[in-house]
């Protein structure tokens, strides 16, 4: 089978009602957007996980972060958003991908899990929580027509006034997501002048540089979005106008989650970019030498 096949399969699975996953890394997930696409205008729950990496193209099996505008911009057709949780250990891909299972439930709607070459071959002790299976009633699933009207599930509309209708609902859905599930963290952000940010493994080890460059005296702190999207601006915000001077985005792309970055400081302070592309990492030494700039 393909992930042309895999996507397709998912649609089935959960328009059953059933809990459906899917994963790739980058080229695989290219080919499952236009699933996607159809997943959210039909509003089915899913969780669709990407450990991305070297691009573009056929690329290689590396780290990367090239992926951010695919998934958070919306790589496939239509006007839609999707949650994205984005772990930094591999206790978070565990604790998140069980979130992303509820948070697809509660917004009939895609969830996507951002991870990275790294992460996805790390290694470490996790602790599993106690899970209590929801029993949710989906009067919405394709489960047989015995003693009831037929459903129907369709992201096919024809008529133009209904798919702006259609789409306006979708929108409204949206926008209660973006106004409800934003998720970061700080770290040692109370007094910096100068704050890293970074997500994935790239803030793992942002945060060492940012300890490194307290040892030296320097007031240095971390901002990690864990929702890439909804991002979560309201803090950088905040920060910016505590008198944050400079902020520093650290990525392993060319710079995209910069651009976000860029709008939630709107100006108040510089916003300076370092990143390594290709599937190179960059390192704790690299991030304090432009921490030290």
């Amino acid at each position: 089978e393909s992930e042309l096949a895999a996507v397709n399969m998912l649609l089935g699975a959960a328009a059953a009602g059933v809990r459906a996953m899917t994963s790739s890394s980058s080229p695989g997930y290219s080919l499952k957007q236009e699933g996607i696409s159809y997943m959210i205008a039909s509003q089915l729950p899913c969780v669709v996980v990407n450990i991305m990496r070297g691009g573009p193209g056929l690329g290689n099996i590396q780290p990367s972060q090239s992926d951010y505008f695919q998934i958070v911009k919306g790589g496939g057709h239509g006007d839609y958003h999707m949650i994205a949780l984005a772990p930094s250990t591999v206790q978070e891909l565990v604790d998140l991908t069980i979130l992303a299972f509820d948070l697809a439930d509660a917004y009939r709607n895609p969830v996507a899990l951002v991870g990275d070459g790294l992460l996805g071959q790390t290694m470490e002790p996790v602790t599993f929580p106690p899970v209590q299976p929801k029993e949710m009633e989906k009067d919405w699933a394709l489960t047989g027509a015995a003693g009831r009207p037929k459903r129907v599930i369709t992201s096919l509309e024809l008529n133009p006034e209904n798919l702006e209708a259609h789409n306006l609902v979708l929108q409204a859905k949206f926008k209660a997501m973006a106004e409800r599930e934003k998720r970061w963290e700080e770290y040692r952000c109370e007094d910096a002048e100068l704050v890293v940010v970074a997500y994935g493994t790239t803030a793992r080890i942002a945060r060492a540089a940012v300890d490194a460059a307290r040892k030296q005296g320097l007031r240095v702190g971390l901002y990690r979005p864990i929702t890439l999207w909804p991002f979560p601006d309201e803090g950088l915000a905040r920060l910016a106008e505590r008198g944050v001077r400079r902020f520093l985005d650290v990525e392993m792309s060319s710079g995209q989650m910069v651009e976000d970055v860029k709008l939630a400081v709107l100006g108040r302070a510089r916003v300076d970019f370092y990143g390594r592309l290709g599937g190179m990492v960059p390192t704790p030494r690299e991030i304090l030498g432009q921490i030290q700039e």
